[in-house]
């Protein structure tokens, strides 16, 4: 079938359910793609796509913001992070303006980066910023493990790391209502389909995995609308050319090594059990966490103006922020939804910003 088949065959489906219908997007990447590609323009008026908590960006605490930006302060430290963690806003400041202030912060596109740094400066303390889904973690893991295995004592990470589906489980006990889930790809690759089955099973909510392509989302969009059509919930792989329902069983074999789960904070929408990585005791060296333990931290606090967890909730949309593009825009960012290029609202500013 070509694209506008399927296109011809969501409507038709669409038709035929007669009521709306609500599909959540949990990965950013997906609530782009939708928007730079005009998807959402020639989808049905009953059907709405909603933006999830899909950005590991948008939901780190202010409380662990705060936490690197004193650490960057300390003598003979470097931090190292990717670059979407640079202009989020912590409670008073952000790395940016650390680093503009002279701290030691470093941009980097791998956690590779970092770990050879501190093999070849061991006169310095470099801690990477571990924030992410599960699609990075496999690859920071193996760095701790490096570390401790050739003894690079100057070597260590700050864990924000995140597990998806407790997050979706999470949404579903709360004041949302979706009919289905369509399920992250790069997330999948490494975890498979199966730790999505408790959602069809327990809630009777559809799910499928997806690739980013415009033409993959609407093949998992049709092929949501039809199990939503035959009152059937499933986990469902439409992303196949990448993603097995068992995923990939030597990164999550060096995830569990490293890392243990643990309750921690989503940002905007609360603490939920059993969704982080913590680093384990065996590694505990190389634990950031526990280098620093005495660290003056201001009161972790959010601008009462920003509605991001409603809108990471999907709840709200960023139209319904009397911040957004008004004294929020991606030059200048008050919440976390604004900073990254996965944010809901970043990308509603750029792809559908009402003037």
């Amino acid at each position: 079938m070509s694209i506008k088949d399927h296109i011809k065959k969501v409507k038709e489906i669409s038709s035929g359910i007669k009521r709306p219908v609500k599909l959540m997007e949990v990965c950013g990447t997906h609530t782009v793609s939708a928007f730079r590609s005009g998807l959402r323009s020639i989808l049905p008026e009953n059907l709405l796509l909603l933006s999830g908590p899909g950005c590991p960006v948008c939901v780190t605490p202010n409380d662990y913001l705060d936490m690197a930006i004193a650490i960057a302060k300390q003598p003979d430290t470097r931090v190292a992070t990717f670059g979407d963690m640079i202009r989020v806003p912590g409670t008073e400041s952000s790395l940016e303006y650390a680093r503009a202030q002279g701290a030691d912060i470093q941009v980097v596109y791998s956690p590779l980066e970092a770990l050879k740094y501190a093999q070849s400066n061991p006169g310095r303390k470099v801690v990477f910023l571990g924030v992410g889904f599960e699609t990075t973690t496999p690859a920071i893991a193996w760095t701790i493990k490096n570390a401790f295995e050739k003894s690079t004592a100057n070597y260590y990470v700050l864990s924000a790391h995140k597990i998806v589906p407790p997050a979706m489980a999470a949404l579903l006990q709360g004041e949302i209502k979706v009919d289905g889930f369509i399920c992250p790809g790069h997330v999948s690759v490494i975890i498979g389909a199966r730790p999505y089955d408790f959602i069809s099973r327990d809630y009777h909510i559809p799910c499928v995995v997806t690739g980013f392509e415009p033409s993959d989302m609407v093949v998992g969009i049709e092929m949501l609308l039809q199990q939503i059509a035959d009152e059937r919930a499933e986990v469902e792989i439409q992303y196949s050319r990448s993603v097995k329902r068992e995923g990939n069983p030597e990164a999550q074999a060096i995830i569990r090594e490293v890392f243990e789960e643990c309750d921690t904070e989503w940002r905007g929408i609360g603490v939920i059990p059993q969704s982080g990585l913590a680093i384990r005791e065996k590694f505990a060296a190389h634990d950031a966490a526990l280098l620093y333990p005495a660290l003056e931290l201001p009161a972790p606090a959010e601008n009462p103006g920003c509605i991001c967890g409603e809108i990471l909730k999907g709840i709200k949309l960023p139209y319904d922020c009397k911040l957004f593009n008004t004294v929020c825009s991606p030059s200048s960012p008050v919440g976390a939804c604004m900073v990254s290029g996965e944010g809901t609202c970043a990308a509603y500013f750029k792809y559908a910003k009402r003037s």
